[in-house]
Formats: structure tokens, sequence, C-alpha cells
């Protein structure tokens, strides 16, 4: 869904079952973790769980439609390697026309890093004396005697 497509509470349109809407917006937000390409469309959509309409849900269909289309897009974090996430946002307050919410857009930037270089491996593993001095040197750390 394009961020210049507008929902509205569509307040003349037909009811549709609220439970059913939260289960596939709560489905949604699930795969966010993985497919940040559909996090604006699911959050628009979500402002809509009060009183959805048979709009809101063809917005829905539209986003599963799209994650049917596109199965080999998204995110894979792999267990066994290490990874910086860096993230940056810009909030439009006041952005949306109908309740004045504030809307958002980001951008996420994932770095590999290699195990060796990690300097968090000083606060969550044994580690041998010369490794541990190199990790505090990086760090900057000091002694306090």
């Amino acid at each position: 869904m394009s961020s210049s497509i507008k929902l509205d509470k569509d307040e003349g349109g037909k009811c549709v079952d609220s439970k059913l809407y939260r289960s596939m917006i709560g489905s949604l937000l699930y795969l966010t973790a993985s497919r940040p390409d559909i996090m604006f469309s699911v959050c628009l959509c979500a402002r809509f769980q009060a009183s959805p309409r048979e709009s809101h849900l063809v917005a829905i269909e539209r986003i599963f439609r799209y994650l049917r289309d596109t199965p080999t897009l998204g995110l894979w974090y792999p267990k066994d390697s290490s990874f910086s996430l860096h993230a940056y946002s810009d909030a439009d307050y006041g952005g949306c026309k109908i309740d004045r919410k504030s809307t958002s857009e980001t951008c996420q930037f994932l770095e590999f890093v290699d195990t060796l270089n990690q300097l968090a491996d000083i606060f969550t593993k044994p580690l041998d004396k010369e490794r541990f001095w190199t990790l505090r040197r990086e760090l900057g750390l000091a002694s306090l005697s």
C-alpha cells in the first residue's frame, strides 16, 4: 500500500467482524519483524480495530495478497551469525487527517558483524585474559583502582 493512500473511518461502510479483523491485524503485526515492507500498511489498518469496516478489510486482504505473491522477500536472521541493526525514524506528528495521530516512516540498515569484533562479548561470554584486555581497550574502560 502506498503511503499516499488514505484510509478513513468510513462510518457509512458495512461493519465487519471485529474479532476476525483484530486477529488478522495481530498476525500481520507478528510478520512485521521479518517483513518491514508491510509495517506502514499494517499500522495504518490497525488504527481502525475499534470499528472496522468493509473497506478496511479489503485493505487487509490486499496486504495478504501481497505477502502471498512475494514469499521470497523479507529479513532472515541466521542464529549463528551476528549483526548490527540500525534504525532511523521520522515522525510526522498530526500527519493523519482523520484523528491527527502520528504518522512515521522508518529506514533500517542491517550490518553483519564478525563474531571476533563484538564488544558485547565482554559482558556475555567467558573470555581468555588477552581477549578481555583487547575488548576493554576498545571499549575505553579504565581501571577504578
